[in-house]
Parts: structure tokens; sequence; C-alpha cells
């Protein structure tokens, strides 16, 4: 065996059989290829296919069984995606980039995936601009939003986000703005219209590295201490429980990890909770201080961006860094941690 490659990255012989066996049909590498574009459901392999929804759930099964592909709940509808475990993640890629992308098959297949990612995007569009007023009238109310990503861009300055995670991930934004700095990232939000924007955008950005899934803060189900950094932009006010996600947030944080959160400061502009369903008019520091002592977390820089014309109806954007402190575990547990993390990239 290769000193470079590890024994946790190869496949046995009888592995190695059924993969290639799942791959050595038309139709199942015609999806393998496909799915190197980026995660789709069983409809739009129909649409590109041409194919019906019990022969493709078939075909899929087959795949997935494989270890060549996995699979996701969104609501009611579910995604694939080619494996992102390390063993089977280079053979897909292998196999995939063998096909010759002339072959008038894979060609066709290739246009009919590009058609549905145009008309995805023009939904999200839609769906973008008819909010897009009441987004402005919002962001009318504090510093341009150039000034918060800057402002988060230095506060993350040198830290590591090989994986990141966005909580309440909404346009799908914040997985743009540090796109050159994480090796995998994930964002994940309860609105199925936003998620739907956010995933046409990642696709037009071309952020392969990006996933969006619909989940719930307060129980992730990802492992515990996998990230490196957790971004919450924007989306505490919202919640009926913050200390809660935050518990959740630094569940998920690594040793040393950090989280980075990004809110108002108490305010009185009331059409915000009435209009928009903000559940908190704001946050003191000393109340996002407590909450972070009480999910392991402490705080460790407070960044206030208040905007030129203070008044009783403008919002002061605050920036709370927190790190999550280094500590020694024995052996055993440190062993059985790195276990249960695998998971993480084996398939959330």
């Amino acid at each position: 065996m290769s000193s470079d490659v590890q024994e946790s990255e190869v496949l046995s012989s009888s592995e190695l059989v059924s993969v290639l066996k799942a791959a050595a049909e038309p139709t199942r590498l015609r999806i393998l290829v496909l799915l190197r574009s980026g995660e789709l459901n069983v409809k739009d392999l129909m649409q590109i296919l041409r194919q019906s929804q019990p022969r493709l759930s078939r075909h899929l099964k087959l795949l997935h069984e494989a270890g060549l592909v996995e699979r996701f709940r969104e609501g009611s509808w579910v995604y694939f995606r080619l494996s992102e475990e390390a063993r089977f993640e280079d053979l897909a890629s292998r196999l995939t980039g063998a096909v010759d992308p002339s072959d008038s098959l894979i060609s066709r297949d290739r246009e009919r995936l590009n058609a549905l990612k145009q008309d995805r995007e023009k939904s999200a569009q839609t769906y973008f601009e008819a909010h897009a007023g009441e987004w402005d009238r919002i962001r009318a109310l504090h510093v341009a939003e150039t000034d918060v990503e800057a402002a988060m861009l230095k506060a993350l300055k040198g830290v590591t986000l090989d994986v990141l995670i966005d909580l309440g991930t909404g346009t799908g934004r914040t997985l743009e703005l540090f796109a050159d700095r994480y090796e995998r990232a994930v964002g994940f939000d309860v609105n199925q219209s936003m998620l739907a924007y956010a995933r046409a955008k990642i696709s037009q950005a071309g952020l392969d590295k990006a996933q969006v899934r619909h989940g719930d803060i307060y129980n992730l189900g990802l492992p515990t201490e996998e990230a490196d950094a957790v971004v919450m932009h924007q989306v505490m006010h919202f919640l009926s429980d913050a200390a809660g996600a935050l518990a959740e947030a630094g569940r998920i944080l690594k040793p040393g990890g950090h989280l980075l959160m990004v809110d108002f400061a108490p305010h009185q502009v009331e059409f915000l909770r009435d209009a928009h369903a903000h559940e908190r008019l704001g946050f003191s520091t000393g109340q996002i201080a407590e909450w972070m002592r009480g999910s392991g977390l402490e705080l460790t820089k407070t960044v206030e961006l208040a905007p030129a014309d203070a008044g009783t109806d403008r919002l002061t954007v605050m920036l709370w860094l927190a790190t999550k402190p280094v500590v020694t575990h024995g052996n055993n547990a440190t062993e059985n941690l790195a276990i249960e993390n695998k998971e993480f990239l084996e398939g959330i």
C-alpha cells in the first residue's frame, strides 16, 4: 500500500466489485455524472433523464447501497449527492471524470441540467424580488451591509474555518462571503423558499464546497465538536429560545472553535415584531455573554456598528465573537469523539 494512502481510504475487494457493478450501467453512470455538478432530487432527475420515478428510485437505491451516492431528506423531498466519504469520493470522481463530456447522451443531460438550474434561479429570484422591498426597509435602518460583512471578515481573520456551519443561512450569503476560507460548509434554514433561493445562488456561484440543509436549529443532528466555526447572522431575534440555539451551537463547535453572532442591540422598532416576526427587539452584550457562558463558550470580542444618524427608529448592529475553550480529554474520550465525527463527512 502506498505510504500516502490511508488504510481507511481503500476498499475491500467485495466493496470495489459492488461499486463497479453499480456504476456499470448506462443510466446509473449518467446519474453519477449529473451529481458531480451538485445535489439533485428524483424530480430533477426525472426531468433530465426522462425516466419514471420508480425506475430512477431503483437506480438511486443501488448507487446508495454501493456507497457511491448519499441521500438526505429535506421536508417531503429526498436529495442525492456523490459520496463524501473519502474512500468512495475519489473513486466516484475518477469514474465520472473518465466519461467523455462530448458523448451525445452526456451532452444532452448537461443541457437539460443547465436549463433546470436556470429555471430554479428564475424562481428563486422571483421570490427574492417579492420580498426585496421589505428587506430594503430593514436595511435602511442600520449601517450598510457591506460594512457588516467587512466586520465579519475581520472578526474571523486568521481563524480556522475548515468546517463552517451557518445557522439561519437565509440567502446563503455567508457561505459566499467565506467561500475562499473553508473546505466544507453547510448552511441550515427552516424556510424552504429561502433554501431554494440559497441553493440556486450557490450553484450559480460555483460553490462546490458548500451545501444547504433544512434543519432544526435546536437539534441539528450533527456530531459533537465537529465545526471549526459557527455563524449566526441575523437569526437570533427570530427565535423563541435563543439560549437553546446557542447551546446547540456550542455543542457542535470544536474546542478552540469560534462562534460569530451578528444581531441587533436592544431597540424600540416595534414594526419588526409586528410585521416581521421578530421575537426579540435586540440583545444586550450582558445577556449574550451569560448565554454563551451557559453554553460553554467565552465571549472574546464585541463590535458595535452604530448608524450615523442615531435615533429611536435606527438599529445598531452588534457582532459577538466567542471561543470554545480547549479541554484536555483522555485518550478514550478523544478516540470515541473522532469515531462519532466521521459521520459528518459521510453524509449529514
